[in-house]
């Protein structure tokens, strides 16, 4: 299974390309992590930010296939403890297809990305700035795969 990191937004710090290859180089093969840049839809002084989200939202499920399970992050989606994501992870795996997590623009994501995703995940409450958003999600998938594998990473 590969579990695919679909974000909005490209030219990332070398901290956060850093920060998510070390948890990426971490799972395994049958558990790759992959993180898929979609360029960030120009805006301007006047623009529709319904369009930017569209146009985003296109490119996004432009890169999911019809067997991909789909899981919007959302502000307003199910929060997971790290149980929770080990229990999601051991399910996807059991589905057999790959899972496509989806992290929009700064304008969110399109209603046509919330209406494909199979669930909506909430990391926060908060609003966390999309580059922390990859390394969290990172780490999560690498904390979550050593709570199922009993690996000493995870210590609750």
């Amino acid at each position: 299974m590969q579990i695919r990191i679909l974000a909005v937004g490209t030219k990332m710090p070398a901290w956060v390309e850093q920060g998510c290859h070390e948890y990426a180089k971490r799972m395994p093969r049958e558990l790759a992590v992959e993180i898929q840049e979609i360029p960030m839809a120009k805006r301007h002084k006047n623009a529709d930010a319904a369009q930017l989200q569209r146009q985003e939202g296109a490119q996004l499920l432009g890169q999911v296939t019809p067997r991909d399970h789909v899981v919007a992050l959302e502000v307003n989606g199910k929060a997971w403890t790290t149980r929770q994501l080990a229990d999601q992870i051991e399910r996807w795996q059991l589905m057999g297809g790959n899972v496509a997590l989806l992290i929009g623009g700064p304008d969110g994501l399109s209603e046509e990305c919330r209406q494909r995703a199979n669930q909506q995940w909430s990391l926060s409450p908060l609003t966390l700035p999309h580059p922390l958003v990859r390394v969290i999600l990172a780490e999560q998938i690498y904390r979550a795969w050593s709570v199922v594998k009993g690996h000493p990473y995870h210590r609750a």
